[in-house]
This record gives C-alpha cells, structure tokens and sequence, in this order.
C-alpha cells in the first residue's frame, strides 16, 4: 500500500514537473491576438471567482442609486471604461479583439454580478487580463457610482433613460433585449 501511493505522489510530481517545464520552455502560447484554449478559459474562471469568493468583502453599496448618481455612473464608465469595454452607444470597444482574454462588452451584455463583485472588480481590478485596479484613480464613491450602473444597465429609471438618449442619442438597453454575461 505504501509503494502505491508513493507512486501516486511521483507521479503527481512528475506531470506538475513536465508542466512547468512545458511553460519555462515556451511552448505555452502567450500572443494576446488568439483565442485561448476552452481549458484555459474554464480554468481562469473558476480561479477568478473563487477568488473573489475568498477576498472580496460582501458589503452593501452605501451609495443610494438615484437618478444623480446613476448619471454620475454613466459619466464615469463613458471617461474610463469605454475604451475597452464599449461605449454607451452600444458599439463594441476598437480594442476589445487586442486584449487577451477579451475585455466584456458591459453595456451589450450587463453583469449578472452582485454590487460587492463588481465593487471589488473595479477596485483591484484582475492581474493579467489588462483589467486596472482603479482604487488610486478613482474614489470609493465614485466606484460604487460606477457599479450602481453596471448593475442596473438594462433597468434605469426613466429620468437616467432619458438623459443616456439625449447624450448620444441611442436607446440604453432594457431587460429582455441584450443578455447578461453568463459566467
């Protein structure tokens, strides 16, 4: 019995060895113009949100989403994320193919994320996807300003509605038209 599971253990050691020594030697693709393997997706997922299982704090949005602050929302995604993650207009980011993995169209396809994951997100961004961490950029209010819309995207009250139609002249999307982005 003794010899079995010091086989197992060699052998667990030995495939972990190849691993690394398969990546050290380069032969794991790192160009950010392809798509990555369904293994690699699968498994940078699951690390991602047991991660934030694990770290982000499950607190509440101290910041009310009135129609002030939602705007307020609209504004700040339009100067920070747009770029990568697609403008209000509803067109997808000119860099969304050049990042690797690809950053998520938010305003296509809203997050289905509780406040305190998207917060968290946002704050400490995620390490080797080019997503920033902004809790030097921006402030803890204007954080939660962001998340309130992102997560009230497809739902905004009429008078939020209103002014995203008179800013650029497009229809925010409403629930039932885009889907949300299932993990």
């Amino acid at each position: 019995m003794r010899n079995f599971i010091l086989g197992i253990v060699i052998t667990i050691l030995v495939l972990l060895l190849v691993g690394l020594g398969v990546a050290l030697l380069g032969f794991v693709p790192t160009n950010a113009n392809a798509a990555p393997p369904k293994l690699e997706q699968q498994i940078a997922t699951s690390a991602l949100d047991a991660s934030m299982e694990r770290h982000a704090p499950h607190v509440n949005n101290p910041v009310p989403p009135t129609d002030e602050n939602l705007i307020e929302g609209i504004k700040i995604y339009t100067m920070n994320c747009a770029l990568c993650h697609g403008g209000i207009d509803r067109q997808p980011s000119s860099l969304e193919k050049s990042f690797y993995p690809p950053p998520p169209s938010l305003i296509l396809h809203p997050p289905d994320d509780p406040e305190w994951h998207v917060f968290y997100t946002i704050r400490t961004g995620i390490r080797y996807t080019g997503m920033p961490a902004w809790d030097k950029t921006l402030s803890a209010p204007d954080m939660w300003k962001l998340t309130a819309f992102l997560t009230r995207i497809d739902k905004l009250p009429p008078a939020v509605q209103d002014y995203w139609k008179k800013s650029i002249a497009v229809t925010p999307p409403t629930s039932g038209q885009e889907g949300h982005d299932h993990k």
